[in-house]
């Protein structure tokens, strides 16, 4: 009893001193209001922030960024226009033909940066957010909750959706040259996509998510 005690005591301590990654002073660890960061009293560092969005507002975004993920998956993104011939292709199938080609490790990365990784990215802060909601008091619950966030750092990695986004448009100011371009709404949903979901990615804190089990 005394040993489970003493256990649980030096966790809460853990958990409620920081050191400072630039000076290593430790600083105790404060609830602080939605938008405000905590900075180092010596050496002013920024330690730890609040999310500006609360969990509604997460889940908002998520939402967002899920109603554009199938449109910007399922519509071309660029429409090329080269004597009298056209040509349309979707990620999917800009993938595809880059494995056509001989470049299965391109062609694969591709399709997991720009689509496996958003779309396991996505469904999963989506499901964090719904089990908090829940309330997560069913052991399962609580279970897959922290199975989530120990992937999300994996989730993080391999969604590169600024790689497409800027490949696609160096691609479109290559070819203006000899070809006439034109964007759709596959090239619109992609963008926002991208800026929703990196909005998101800034506005999610693991730490805060990480707290949530001991509300």
């Amino acid at each position: 009893m005394d040993l489970q005690y003493a256990s649980m005591h030096h966790d809460d301590i853990d958990n409620s001193v920081i050191l400072c990654h630039a000076c290593d002073l430790a600083v105790r660890r404060r609830a602080l209001p939605s938008g405000v960061r905590a900075l180092c009293p010596r050496c002013h560092t920024a330690l730890y922030d609040t999310p500006f969005c609360s969990i509604n507002g997460m889940l908002a975004l998520c939402l967002s960024a899920v109603a554009l993920f199938l449109p910007a998956n399922l519509f071309p993104v660029l429409e090329l226009h080269f004597l009298g011939s056209v040509r349309t292709a979707t990620v999917f199938q800009g993938a595809m033909a880059v494995m056509d080609l001989g470049y299965w490790v391109v062609g694969i990365a591709v399709l997991v940066a720009a689509v496996i990784g958003p779309g396991l990215l996505l469904l999963s802060i989506m499901s964090q957010i719904l089990l908090v909601k829940m309330g997560l008091n069913p052991g399962w619950q609580r279970d897959l909750y922290k199975w989530l966030l120990r992937r999300h750092g994996l989730f993080s990695q391999i969604t590169m959706l600024e790689i497409y986004v800027i490949s696609f448009l160096v691609s479109a100011f290559q070819l203006s040259d000899f070809s006439d371009i034109y964007f759709g709404v596959g090239t619109f949903s992609f963008t926002m996509l991208f800026l929703v979901t990196l909005f998101l990615q800034r506005e999610y804190n693991i730490e805060h998510m990480w707290s949530r089990l001991n509300d």
